[in-house]
């Protein structure tokens, strides 16, 4: 199961680190487009910014082996938090990353809990919480 979990590990690690270099480069447009409207930050700004939290998540997931479980931890938060772009993109019917049906952007709302427990399983992060004997 080790070797699933660290495979699962390294693609989701590698995947955010695909999507985070498209933040800067091949989508960066795409990505502004599911950034909120009500959000009082220049879209620009907040794809370049998410970019940037994706790649060192990303780095992260792959090489501080280490501190995996709390990497873990901060991905799935990031899932969460970027969440409301993804119900933006639905709301607001904004076609992006071909997405380009409600029924589509409605699909993809179901796949960010997927990525969640994707970011749990894959590093044990909830045994973080676990309590430890002290002696």
């Amino acid at each position: 199961m080790t070797s699933i979990k660290n495979l699962a590990r390294f693609g989701l690690g590698f995947a955010l680190v695909y999507a985070g270099v498209g933040h800067f480069t091949f989508s960066r447009q795409e990505f502004q487009a599911q950034v909120p409207t009500w959000l009082p930050l220049s879209p620009d700004f907040v794809v370049l910014a998410s970019g940037f939290v994706e790649i060192t998540l990303g780095l992260s997931l792959v090489f501080l082996i280490k501190y995996k479980r709390q990497v873990g931890l901060l991905t799935a938060l990031f899932f969460v938090v970027i969440f409301p772009g993804n119900i933006s993109q639905y709301v607001n019917g904004v076609d992006a990353f071909g997405l380009d049906t409600d029924q589509a952007r409605l699909t993809r709302l179901f796949f960010q809990p997927v990525l969640v427990l994707w970011a749990f399983w894959a590093t044990d992060a909830l045994k973080v919480f676990k309590k430890t004997p002290t002696g």
